[in-house]
């Protein structure tokens, strides 16, 4: 047995969903860009994510942005504020609803040169009732991402074996048909502690797309973690999992996590738990280490995941959790020559940034400093994800605007 795939068979259930998960998006990610190129809008990184919970009922016909969130199932905040980035990005306009005739104010934009309304770009100003619309660049995107769903999981299909991808789907319907409340069919990020989901209408899976049962597991585990953990498992499963009592260089911590720089920084979640200071074994930089809470919380991850998971085995059954584990397991042992099979779809095409291609960032014409930065950034990762997917992987995925809400 290979080293990574014995990383993978003591991975928390959690993990697995989340790594394979994040295999699918960043192979999917990589070839709607590359579509989209094709398409004449290059540098489009817009992730599935945001189809998943947001383009995908925008693609339907024009829609007010509170209807919007319902139908997204989340927060007219965090509604708001990802059609304010869409907007920026060139993907949707918004406009007043007729029937509404407040003044909608405008301002001369810096960046854009001319008059937009106060707040473009972001979800300052944006109103309930204002209609949202896909511009030429949204249209082609929702076109690209439905029959890319099913290009990517043939690509499963023929690099895994049918059987095997076939009995991953069938482990994870067992278990999403018996979900008692209505999930989106994209992680959500950082807004999940502020909404409740409805009761389920519908317990049929079997016509959910591979990444969606994924992502609908993982975020049932997560809420169930959640309401019993003062620290989130996003928080949990990433940055608190790999620090300690002994300090370790907090430029470190995206190559330990599989995360972005932008995510797994040090910020006001994480501050509770981490001490921060200067670099014991350098002159330049800072480190980290967990503190007495963050051991605490590190401890709380370990101990609950495995609860979880042994109460899902009595929830759901012991021998349908059985098979999605060990499903999710074999994606990492099958392999092709020395690399795994699961390698092969993070290898990104040409002419796309993981792959080194210079592109503006998303809403930008020009490829600024912070643009060659992240991309830099992304092809490190990458390579890391290419190397070895069972450590590199996330062990939950943290989406950043900047790439698009991709991993």
């Amino acid at each position: 047995m290979s080293a990574g795939s014995g990383i993978a068979a003591n991975r928390p259930l959690s993990a697995l969903l989340s790594q394979v998960l994040v295999a699918f998006t960043v192979e999917l990610d990589n070839e709607f860009e590359r579509r989209m190129g094709e398409s004449g809008y290059p540098g489009a990184r817009l992730s599935l994510v945001v189809w998943a919970n947001v383009m995908r009922f925008v693609g339907k016909g024009p829609v007010s942005v509170r209807d919007l969130a319902a139908l997204a199932m989340a927060p007219d905040t965090q509604m708001k504020f990802e059609l304010g980035c869409l907007e920026r990005w060139g993907f949707v306009v918004l406009q007043a609803d007729p029937a509404n005739g407040r003044h909608i104010p405008l301002v001369q934009h810096r960046r854009v040169g001319r008059e937009l309304r106060d707040g473009w770009g972001s979800g300052r100003g944006i109103r309930a009732g204002w209609i949202v619309h896909l511009t030429s660049k949204g249209l082609q995107a929702s076109e690209i991402w439905p029959p890319l769903l099913e290009d990517i999981e043939q690509r499963w299909r023929t690099r895994f074996g049918s059987d095997e991808i076939q009995r991953l789907r069938e482990s994870l319907q067992a278990v999403a048909s018996q979900l008692d409340v209505e999930l989106p069919l994209g992680l959500p990020g950082d807004w999940l502690a502020s909404q409740t989901f409805p009761p389920r209408v519908t317990h049929d899976a079997s016509h959910l797309p591979l990444p969606a049962l994924l992502a609908q597991l993982l975020l049932a585990f997560r809420i169930e973690f959640d309401r019993e953990s003062r620290a989130p498992l996003a928080l949990c499963a990433n940055v608190l999992r790999v620090l300690s009592e002994k300090a370790i260089r907090v430029a470190e911590i995206p190559r330990l996590t599989g995360g972005s720089p932008e995510k797994t920084a040090i910020g006001w979640q994480v501050k509770p738990y981490v001490a921060v200071g200067t670099d014991p074994a350098s002159s330049r930089g800072k480190a980290a280490r967990l503190t007495l809470p963050g051991l605490e919380a590190q401890r709380t991850y370990k101990r609950l995941v495995a609860e979880i998971e042994n109460r899902w085995e009595t929830r759901f059954g012991r021998d349908e959790i059985g098979r999605l584990r060990e499903s999710l397991r074999g994606l990492f042992r099958v392999r092709k020559g020395t690399r795994p099979l699961l390698s092969l779809g993070l290898v990104p095409p040409e002419g796309v940034v993981r792959s080194g291609q210079q592109a503006p960032a998303l809403g930008r014409r020009d490829v600024g400093p912070a643009a060659r930065g992240r991309m830099r950034d992304l092809v490190a990762q990458t390579e890391a994800f290419v190397l070895d997917p069972a450590s590199a992987l996330p062990h939950y995925p943290m989406w950043d605007m900047n790439r698009g809400f991709g991993p």
